[in-house]
């Protein structure tokens, strides 16, 4: 009896045990089958990004990639608090942010990926506005326009006597600090009655249903609504660049003619997150991707050289920023890279 009840209770163990290590198997399991890699930041980077990581998943089955819109200034809040993996970002990182990294013991790679053209849209009835210059986008959206630039012909006698209705990213948006410091001299530097949003295409379908309104976003959202919009060309004054209004175009934000709105767009990768193997691979295949997959959603591919040294860094994983000396904001990418 008492070697039954031995057996008894040796069988119920080792099921229990068997039960235990199969459940915790199968959580094992499944949480490496739904490892994930979470990106936030630029809209406009989006696109991008976005396509990246569908073909990734393709052949990693086992890797959700999320990737978020919350502008690149609330993105970089995220990525210098460590709750995201890689930020996206429509501008370099600033040095507070690079600062709060610090503080938190976040280091980070800086990559870039493709060049975008901040383009300026219209509705397609907008028969009047075919080029503007810098001197009248100034006028248009420096703070002092509130209240005084209300119509079209405040910007240029003969244009209708209609009031303009302006689309614009939100203050968190990094196409909002570049095209403010761009354009009116001082980043986040705007009046303040426009239509906002960190979605581009809320401010696509807000100029698309509107003739006399006029936004801003990244290259892409255009290309991929050229029935929708038309596109305004700029004049900056500087015959170096081309004499006249420039369109942005591939060829003319490849070479930096089409100025001052040709930027660079980035990722930033995390110190701490780069360690795991997913996201390491999913790097490797961004940049071995990035050049032809950009230029599918709109946006110029870097030049193989600009490649080559991103992947150089990213091999060494060289930490911190290249535009920590702030004159380097101002140089292209390639005297930054030093890149010939």
């Amino acid at each position: 009896m008492r070697h039954f009840f031995y057996l008894t209770t040796v069988i119920v163990a080792l099921c229990a045990a068997m039960a235990t290590f199969l459940i915790v198997s199968r959580n094992e399991a499944s949480a490496a089958s739904s490892a994930i890699i979470a990106i936030d930041g630029s809209s406009t980077v989006y696109p991008i990004t976005e396509a990246v990581a569908e073909e990734f998943q393709k052949g990693n089955k086992g890797v959700q990639v999320t990737v978020g819109i919350s502008g690149t200034g609330g993105g970089m809040k995220k990525f210098v608090r460590g709750e995201i993996d890689i930020c996206a970002a429509s501008r370099p990182i600033k040095s507070t942010e690079v600062q709060q990294a610090n503080g938190a013991g976040i280091g980070f790679v800086e990559l870039p990926i493709a060049f975008d053209g901040l383009t300026v849209v219209v509705n397609p009835k907008n028969t009047w506005c075919r080029s503007m210059t810098l001197a009248e986008l100034k006028k248009l959206w420096e703070p002092e326009a509130k209240g005084k630039v209300k119509k079209w012909s405040d910007i240029r006698p003969g244009w209708p006597a209609k009031e303009i209705r302006l689309y614009g990213p939100g203050t968190d948006s990094g196409t909002f600090e570049f095209f403010t410091e761009a354009i009116v001299g001082k980043a986040k530097s705007c009046r303040p009655d426009y239509t906002a949003s960190e979605d581009d295409n809320v401010l696509v379908q807000g100029v698309a249903r509107d003739q006399y309104a006029l936004g801003y976003f990244g290259m892409a959202y255009y290309e991929a609504n050229m029935g929708k919009l038309k596109a305004v060309s700029i004049d900056d004054g500087n015959d170096e660049n081309g004499v006249g209004p420039i369109r942005p175009e591939s060829k003319t934000v490849a070479n930096g003619t089409y100025a001052p709105l040709s930027r660079p767009l980035f990722i930033y990768v995390s110190s701490k997150a780069y360690q795991r193997p997913d996201v390491a691979k999913f790097v490797d295949f961004y940049l071995a991707n990035v050049k032809h997959l950009c230029a599918e959603v709109g946006y110029v591919a870097l030049s193989d050289k600009l490649y080559g040294a991103a992947k150089k860094r990213w091999e060494n994983r060289t930490a911190g920023t290249m535009y920590a000396d702030e004159s380097n904001k101002t140089k292209s990418l390639s005297k930054v890279m030093g890149v010939k």
